[in-house]
C-alpha cells in the first residue's frame, strides 16, 4: 500500500475534533496562500497586457517601416521611369529634325506629348508617395514614443511583481507543501465539501468560527443549541444559511497559536 493510501485509510481513525482541527488548519494555510495572491493583485495580468500591447506596437512599427521602404522603392522606380521618358523625348526631338514628311513629324510629336504626360503623372505619384512617407514618419515617431512609454511601464510592473514574488515565494512554497500534507489526512468527502464551499465563497472561507453568536462567514445568528453542538466537537456542524463549516473559538485559538507564523501571512 502506498503512503498516500495508508494515510487515507487512517483518516477513519481520527475523531471529529481531529477532523475539525485539520479543516481549520487547512483553511488557515489556504487563507495565507490567498493573502499572497492578493498581494500580487492584478500585477500578473497587467504585465501580460503590457507585453501583448508592446508586441502589437512592435508589429505596427515593422509594418510602418516596411510601408515606408515600399513607398521609397516606388518613388525610385518612378524617378527612373521619368529619366527614361526624358531620354525618349530627347530622342524623338532629334528624330523630328530628320523627318521626311508631316505625318512622321506629327507621330513623333504625339510620342513626345505622351511621354510628357507620363512624366507629369509620375511626378504626381512621387508627390503623393512623399506625402505618405511624411505621414508614416510621423506615425513611426508617435509609435516609438508610445512603445518607449509602455516598455518603461512594463519594466516598473515587472520589478514590482518580481519584488513581491521574491518576498513571498519561499512562504508560498512552504504553505503549499503544508496544504498538501493536511489534505492527505482529510477524508475525500470532507475535502470535497471544503473545496466546494471555498469555491462558492466570495472570500474563500469554508471553515469559520462562531463569533458573537453568529456565523463568522455570513454573520447570521446561530441558535444556542447549535452553538452547543459546535462546542461539543462531536459532529461536523455547518451554517444553515451559507453552508460553511463551523468551529468554536477555542479550537480556532488553539490552531491559530500552533500556526501563527503563516496565519499572519507574508509581510511586504
Amino acid at each position: 500500500m502506498s503512503a498516500t493510501k495508508s494515510q487515507r485509510s487512517e483518516t477513519s481513525e481520527y475523531s471529529v475534533e481531529d477532523k475539525l482541527k485539520a479543516l481549520y488548519e487547512l483553511q488557515s494555510v489556504d487563507s495565507a496562500i490567498d493573502n499572497i495572491k492578493r498581494l500580487r493583485g492584478e500585477l500578473p495580468l497587467e504585465v501580460q497586457d503590457l507585453e501583448d500591447e508592446i508586441a502589437g506596437l512592435e508589429t505596427r512599427l515593422q509594418n510602418y517601416e516596411k510601408e515606408v521602404k515600399e513607398l521609397r522603392d516606388t518613388i525610385s522606380n518612378k524617378e527612373n521611369e521619368i529619366e527614361e521618358s526624358n531620354l525618349l523625348i530627347e530622342k524623338y526631338k532629334k528624330q523630328q529634325n530628320n523627318v521626311r514628311n508631316n505625318r512622321e513629324y506629327e507621330a513623333l510629336a504625339k510620342e513626345i506629348e505622351y511621354q510628357t504626360l507620363e512624366i507629369e503623372l509620375r511626378q504626381k505619384h512621387i508627390k503623393e508617395n512623399n506625402d505618405k512617407i511624411e505621414q508614416r514618419n510621423k506615425d513611426l515617431e508617435a509609435s516609438r514614443q508610445e512603445l518607449e512609454e509602455r516598455q518603461k511601464d512594463l519594466k516598473n510592473k515587472k520589478e514590482e511583481l518580481d519584488s513581491i514574488i521574491a518576498e513571498t515565494q519561499k512562504d508560498e512554497e512552504n504553505l503549499n507543501k503544508r496544504s498538501n500534507e493536511i489534505r492527505q489526512i482529510i477524508e475525500h468527502r470532507l475535502l470535497n465539501a471544503y473545496q466546494r464551499i471555498r469555491e462558492n465563497a466570495r472570500n474563500g472561507l469554508a471553515v469559520v468560527t462562531v463569533e458573537r453568536d453568529a456565523c463568522g462567514g455570513c454573520f447570521n445568528k446561530i441558535p444556542p443549541q447549535r452553538q452547543l453542538d459546535v462546542r461539543s466537537r462531536k459532529k461536523i456542524i455547518v451554517c444553515e444559511y451559507c453552508g460553511r463549516i463551523l468551529v468554536d473559538p477555542e479550537l480556532a485559538e488553539e490552531i491559530s497559536e500552533k500556526t501563527k507564523d503563516y496565519q499572519r501571512g507574508p509581510q511586504i
